[in-house]
């Protein structure tokens, strides 16, 4: 249970002492604050939040350990911000002691999840010298030797999210082992590739030596490792890093073999390379001792998606911010928007996961690469085995997906995220994640009957990949979670997620096991996600819920409501016809009344 914040009142020691009403006001501002268990109240101050849709706005700030939370003092402007820590990724001083103007000594923040803050403090004493290195500390722990907020929740749930992945459960899901797969333990210490998870599975004809050998010529020993299975035409997803090639043309005839071994195991005519990157790009890498598979690889064919690297995609994304807040520029939105390239980039990754599932699909097996195989591939492999395999669009099987592709495979969120880190122009942090989250609002948008989860379950996801309030999303792999004992220590998203499923689920669901789906991936069919991007202003909060999908929930709760009468009234039924049956002392059984027949309607 939450505990309500205690916010010490003075006045109330001494009862002779009286407040006026707006004091009153600003002691009660901050009461019904709930705190998660293990959260801690830091400190509170007046402040003034420059809002950018309503102005100047005075009011309370609360700092915990946790979050920022602002309520306005004003009952004619009602403004409050709920913001965890983590989501926080820059914290400036704005103006100075000599600074001019109205409001402009204060605090600038700027946050991960498309949104900034300004507060205006007095700039008499120093005000916001304390606010200022608090808000610093607590929102970068791990750059000042504290522990993230995760390792201090002390919520609880009824399910343990941590065991809604099993590696070995998933791939017998799949049907593995069989006689041309195997699962092996090979990486149990994390000594074959400690970004890698420690089960994995390889052909049946491979040896652990092979394994070993493959190891040293993939970047980071990330070898070729089966994602999923075709049930039927057993054609595969294998995922991995680029070859380390290098400028003079390397090979490496285990390497080689070892793919042909890939491409055997269902007698594929020709295995399909996919590189993520661009040829110019997979050129340059070259000259930093990476590469892509050449002519040497028999049985081969490679095909560059043109998909664009880390660096570009933070850029883009920036862009977008750019024309998304605070406000819309409304007469140039079509140019600007194109100007961001940001949902050029979906339409590629999109377009790319199509390919990966349309050739396996077809009974072709495939290899799906970038340069190390943790950004890209996780976004083309997860959103091909999405479009393949109806389980993953299920409410739990996303969570599979998620824990499969991206968190055990070793996608970097630490560095990607910056999770307690102060340094905010780190070259590493990039939103890679939130554009597979967004492929994927796409899909749900083209599909709306075939994702059991709504847009709900997207948006809390991305949430908490900033919040720190779970481990689910904290640092770049397995190894480093097993030293931080994450799945001991911390609490899982899906926890949360599972505890309250009915407000994640999605009320036009249709199952329908084996329908591939191939979105369609052209600039004319993709729009921008408004209620991600665009979410803090308020005409977008205030747009309601589609007319049909309401009166829809509607009728299902008067389903539910007829449904649970029906029972009522059977079980009446029965226990009357049973005590009827106890008094009776006919004993002629022709006289006996034949019980009721009701009639089951459908509803």
């Amino acid at each position: 249970m939450a505990s309500p914040v205690s916010v010490y009142n003075s006045n109330s020691l001494d009862p002779r002492i009286r407040t006026t009403p707006r004091d009153s006001l600003k002691m009660e501002l901050l009461a019904d604050v709930s705190l998660l268990p293990g959260e801690e109240r830091i400190i509170d101050k007046d402040v003034i939040y420059i809002c950018p849709f309503n102005g100047a706005v005075k009011g309370k700030v609360l700092i915990t350990n946790y979050r920022l939370y602002f309520k306005s003092l004003d009952a004619d402007v009602l403004v409050s911000l709920d913001v965890p820590l983590g989501a926080i990724s820059r914290v400036e001083k704005m103006g100075g002691a000599s600074s001019r103007g109205e409001n402009s000594y204060g605090l600038d923040i700027t946050c991960k999840d498309m949104r900034n803050l300004r507060f205006a403090l007095k700039q008499e004493g120093h005000s916001r010298r304390d606010l200022f290195e608090i808000l610093f500390r607590f929102a970068f722990p791990l750059s000042h030797g504290l522990s993230l907020f995760a390792y201090l929740n002390q919520e609880k749930f009824p399910e343990n999210g941590w065991s809604i992945y099993k590696p070995v459960e998933e791939f017998r899901r799949q049907g593995l082992p069989n006689n041309k797969w195997r699962i092996t333990f090979i990486n149990k210490n994390y000594d074959l590739c400690d970004t890698y998870p420690t089960v994995l599975a390889v052909p049946f004809k491979s040896a652990e030596e092979d394994l070993k050998r493959v190891a040293t010529f993939r970047s980071r020993g990330r070898i070729p490792v089966l994602s999923w299975i075709h049930r039927e035409n057993k054609a595969v997803i294998v995922r991995c890093s680029q070859p380390l090639v290098g400028m003079s043309g390397k090979r490496n005839k285990d390497d080689e073999r070892y793919l042909d071994m890939i491409r055997e195991a269902n007698d594929t005519t020709k295995l399909t390379i996919y590189d993520a990157r661009p040829s110019v790009n997979a050129v340059a890498n070259k000259a930093t001792g990476g590469g892509y598979e050449g002519d040497e690889y028999q049985n081969a064919e490679l095909v560059f998606l043109d998909i664009q690297n880390i660096h570009v995609m933070r850029e883009s994304l920036k862009k977008l911010k750019d024309i998304v807040y605070p406000n819309v520029e409304e007469s140039h939105w079509l140019s600007s928007l194109e100007s961001t390239h940001w949902l050029e980039h979906i339409k590629l990754v999109l377009s790319g996961a199509i390919q990966v599932a349309d050739k396996v699909s077809g009974g072709n097996s495939v290899v799906v690469h970038c340069s190390d195989g943790w950004d890209r591939t996780a976004q083309l492999t997860s959103l091909a085995m999405l479009m393949l395999d109806s389980h993953f669009r299920t409410l739990r099987g996303f969570q599979v997906l998620i824990e499969k592709e991206w968190i055990s495979f070793g996608h970097k969120f630490a560095s990607r995220i910056g999770h307690g880190d102060k340094n905010h122009t780190d070259q590493d942090r990039s939103p890679i994640f939130v554009q597979f989250i967004d492929c994927v609002w796409q899909m749900t948008k083209q599909f709306p009957t075939a994702f059991e989860f709504n847009e709900n379950l997207l948006l809390t996801i991305l949430d908490h990949l900033y919040s720190c309030r779970f481990g689910t999303f904290l640092y770049n792999c397995e190894s480093v979670r097993d030293q931080n004992e994450v799945r001991t220590k911390t609490l899982s998203l899906w926890s949360l997620v599972n505890s309250k499923m009915e407000i994640y689920l999605n009320p036009f669901y249709t199952p329908e096991s084996g329908r591939v789906l191939y979105p369609v991936a052209s600039m004319r069919h993709l729009e921008l996600w408004v209620t991600y991007y665009i979410r803090w202003n308020p005409r977008i909060q205030h747009q309601q819920q589609s007319p049909v999908e309401q009166r829809y929930r509607e009728l299902l709760a008067l389903r539910d409501e007829y449904l649970k009468k029906l029972e009522q009234l059977q079980m009446s039924d029965s226990s009357s016809t049973s005590s009827d049956l106890a008094n009776s002392t006919a004993p002629n059984a022709s006289s006996s009344t034949p019980p009721k027949q009701y009639l089951r309607t459908p509803l």
